[in-house]
């Protein structure tokens, strides 16, 4: 028996990296809440990178 091909995505782009990760693998910005994907949260970004360009100004 064949699969079914899949048409479902679950995947957001990070908002940080750019990076197209399940978006169950990922958090939140805290400033906006846009995703931010995992391997950045381990790297310690909490905010995605228009947030992180304004709280530099």
């Amino acid at each position: 028996m064949a699969k079914p091909e899949l048409r479902e995505r679950d995947a957001m782009r990070c908002r940080s990296c750019g990076n197209e990760e399940r978006a169950s693998e990922g958090y939140p910005c805290e400033d906006c809440g846009t995703f931010i994907c995992l391997i950045c949260v381990f790297r310690g970004v909490v905010r995605c990178r228009s947030c992180e360009e304004k709280a530099r100004a």
